[in-house]
């Protein structure tokens, strides 16, 4: 008699995997963690993991955009924002930052091997992490188009200052004591960011910010 996985069974499984990648990437890092650990961290055999993922890079990239998901499935309804950068982007890094939060080692790790990665582990994170940075670009590209961001900014580069912004405090955060919690930085991030892409630019922050709050 031949048995068939059931996709429950079989989506259980898989969930099963990439919280145990997830654990021992964050412990182990990139070079240091194997599939025979993540299987036995995840309660299956080897050959189990296989049949999901075809090797140890696939695996990470999946628990990457397993990672960025709800920032991903936030951006695909943009007609749901209120289509104000400020409020919009407030929400966008409180996301993002809260991601980070949970997965700071994991990030640490990826950060401290990045220039050992082989060429495939790199082309895997970048299409981990592709789809979540186009659709933050296009949320500034359509800004744009509605005269609300300048013309001449470029979107893909202005974003990945965005993002930089937030990975460099969760960094920061988490190694030394600042006199401003979490929430002042990331607010503090937004309004700078905001306010030098906007087509009002002499407008001050501290204005910006008073506006915004009514």
């Amino acid at each position: 008699m031949i048995m068939t996985r059931h996709p429950r069974s079989t989506e259980n499984t898989r969930q099963r995997l990439l919280k145990a990648a997830a654990e021992v990437f964050a412990r182990d890092g990139l070079q240091g963690a194997t599939t025979r650990e993540i299987a036995r961290v995840a309660s299956v055999n080897e050959v189990t993991l296989f049949r999901h993922f075809s090797n140890k890079n696939q695996l990470l990239g999946a628990v990457i955009s397993q990672a960025f998901a709800l920032q991903a499935e936030s951006l695909a309804n943009q007609q749901e924002w209120t289509q104000d950068l400020h409020t919009d982007l407030v929400h966008y890094a409180q996301l993002y930052n809260r991601t980070l939060e949970e997965h700071e080692a994991l990030t640490r790790n990826l950060i401290g091997e990045a220039r050992r990665y082989p060429e495939e582990a790199r082309q895997i994170l970048r299409e981990a992490t592709q789809p979540l940075r186009k659709r933050l670009t296009a949320y500034i590209e359509n800004a744009q188009r509605q005269g609300k961001v300048r013309a001449e900014v470029d979107p893909v580069a202005a974003i990945d200052i965005f993002t930089g912004m937030l990975l460099a405090g969760m960094l920061r955060r988490s190694v030394s004591i600042l006199e401003y919690g979490a929430e002042h930085y990331l607010d503090s991030c937004v309004d700078i960011f905001v306010c030098g892409i906007m087509t009002s630019p002499t407008l001050s922050v501290q204005e910006f910010s008073h506006d915004t709050d009514h």
